[in-house]
């Protein structure tokens, strides 16, 4: 499901708010195929994390540079969205997240 975050805090190792986790490349690489990746780069430009990741993963799903891999991993176990809302581009429809936590319950009327 696509969703575009809206207002959203973020919590990185840069500002300070997240301890580091150790990197680990070949847990990257394995994680390249369960992703939606146009999705991942997306929601990570939309909170100013995504400069350096590729457009497009390579068709062997896999990445040697170690840069990039390190950027993949930033982007997936060190970023936290602390407060803001997900937005379903389909519906506009708004989820709010307060502490880290997406309320993506239903209206009572749906």
């Amino acid at each position: 499901y696509q969703r575009r975050v809206r207002e959203a805090v973020v919590s990185t190792q840069s500002t300070g708010d997240v301890k580091e986790i150790e990197f680990n490349p070949d847990f990257v690489n394995r994680m390249l195929s369960r992703l939606e990746w146009p999705a991942l780069v997306q929601i990570a430009n939309q909170l100013g994390v995504g400069e350096g990741l590729p457009e497009m993963l390579p068709e062997e799903q896999q990445f040697e540079d170690e840069d990039i891999l390190k950027k993949i991993h930033h982007v997936l176990l060190e970023v936290d969205v602390i407060e803001g809302e997900l937005e379903c581009p389909e519906t506009g429809r708004k989820f709010p997240i307060s502490k880290g936590i997406p309320d993506m319950r239903l209206n009572e009327e749906e």
